[in-house]
């Protein structure tokens, strides 16, 4: 009976777990997790809704790019309009140059918020409805702007181990 119960307890030690990255040590990588927990964690706080129930996407276009998050659970009415809510939000203090809910989320100044601020009649944010969320477009025609709205959306990517293309 005790060798039942001891797998049951590594079986949940391993869900709760990530895999240890190629290269990285023990230390580096508990490190790693209690940074991730505490970002999930201001993220909930600053977004409104659970990090683990919707997946977020930076998209990295042309012209600018674009914030997507969907609830991962379709049936899931709180996050959704709470993903909907917080977009809607991000969009119209965008515009008005305010990046308090990144800087909450990161307890950082992203790269590139400050000339998003400091350029911010030269980039539009339009909010957008999307299935089992929402998304924020992001647009300008000042190669200044583009390029700190690609410097944002990559740090996203990055912090947010979202996969999302870099270029």
């Amino acid at each position: 009976m005790f060798i039942v119960y001891a797998a049951l307890f590594v079986l949940s030690l391993a869900r709760q777990h990530s895999a240890m990255p190629a290269g990285m040590s023990h230390e580096e990588h508990l490190k790693q997790m209690a940074k991730d927990e505490a970002l999930d964690k201001r993220g909930a706080d600053a977004m409104g809704f659970d990090q683990h129930a919707a997946t977020h996407h930076f998209r990295i276009l042309p012209t600018g790019g674009a914030i997507e998050v969907v609830a991962k659970e379709a049936t899931d009415a709180a996050t959704l309009e709470a993903i909907r809510r917080h977009l809607r939000g991000i969009a119209d203090e965008f515009a008005r140059g305010e990046f308090a809910s990144p800087v909450a989320t990161h307890a950082e100044v992203p790269p590139g918020v400050r000339d998003m601020a400091r350029l911010k009649d030269a980039i539009t944010y339009r909010y957008e409805d999307a299935p089992g969320g929402g998304r924020v477009a992001i647009a300008t025609t000042d190669p200044h702007a583009l390029a700190a709205v690609h410097e944002f959306l990559r740090y996203q990517i990055t912090e947010h181990k979202t996969g999302d293309p870099m270029k």
